[in-house]
């Protein structure tokens, strides 16, 4: 879907709560087609990445552990490695 979005699901150490708001804030922008929300609606827009954040965090704490880690790394974390 996007290439942005990473699997986080094994990633060590964990994913950050700053991983996976990334994460969601890419898969809200996605879905609505809004890459900068107006005023209007960036109140529901943060609301939304809110929410697909939490859910995100609650499916990855319930999820067995994975047999290999994730073959890349979130953008985050490859940003940091370059600095």
């Amino acid at each position: 879907m996007c290439r942005n979005i990473t699997t986080l699901r094994g990633l060590e150490p964990p994913a950050t709560d700053e991983e996976v708001e990334a994460a969601a804030r890419q898969f809200v922008r996605k879905i609505s087609g809004i890459t900068h929300p107006s005023a209007k609606v960036e109140a529901r827009f943060e609301q939304a990445v809110a929410e697909i954040a939490e859910r995100s965090m609650a499916l990855l704490a319930d999820l067995p552990p994975r047999k290999q880690p994730p073959k890349n790394d979130p953008p985050l974390r490859r940003l940091a490695a370059r600095t």
